[in-house]
């Protein structure tokens, strides 16, 4: 059976779960990563040398980056309405998820850590303004496109991109800032409502 480290409450995590359920594919998780099994260890470092969660085992195959995890299970585990074999659509499903992780996460991170994290070394008021701003202005981005498609991100139906960008419009909704209303974003976000996957792994009050 595939296995699952890392804890549930970590965003990345959260992404291999509701991408599991998705597929209806079972899985033994353990909670690794702060306030559980310390991830700097020699057996984990063995798994993934860069000490992060998630990483899963699926028999004698170890991967870790929750992007490549999650497109290996929907290429495995007969995920082709996730994860088009089409270049194309592929393509355009690649896109979002990447852009999520390298530009979406970036634009929230100093924000997240300040107002939900409460960090101590992230409280510069200029520095989280600017972070908000930014944050709000990818949110328009996303509202444009769901306008544009009129139901999910990378098109008329739901695919593995709507996994990673569901998970930060929880994390955005969950975050004590302003919220300019996004129409399309909002009825996005309510759609995903009819997904097992978004209400066990997203929408669980863990931003």
């Amino acid at each position: 059976m595939l296995q699952l480290l890392g804890k549930i409450t970590s965003i990345n995590v959260r992404k291999v779960l509701w991408t599991c359920a998705e597929l209806q594919l079972p899985f033994e998780q353990e909670d690794w990563g702060a306030g559980f099994r310390s991830t700097e260890t020699a057996d984990f470092l063995a798994l993934n040398p860069n000490a992060t969660v998630p990483v899963i085992k699926d028999g004698d195959f170890v991967l870790w980056e929750s992007n490549s995890i999650i497109r290996y299970l929907a290429s495995r585990y007969g995920g082709a309405r996730l994860y088009p074999a089409d270049p194309q659509a592929r393509a355009r499903v690649d896109q979002w998820i990447d852009w999520q992780a390298s530009e979406l996460n970036r634009s929230w991170s100093y924000a997240f850590l300040a107002l939900v994290r409460k960090s101590p070394v992230h409280q510069d008021a200029e520095a989280i303004k600017a972070s908000s701003a930014n944050w709000t202005r990818h949110i328009g981005m996303l509202d444009r496109q769901l306008e544009a498609t009129g139901a999910f991100i990378a098109g008329r139906d739901f695919s593995l991109a709507d996994i990673p960008i569901g998970l930060s419009l929880n994390r955005w909704f969950s975050t004590p800032l302003d919220h300019p209303h996004f129409p399309a974003v909002s009825d996005y976000f309510q759609r995903l409502t009819d997904r097992p996957g978004f209400l066990a792994y997203c929408r669980n009050g863990t931003p």
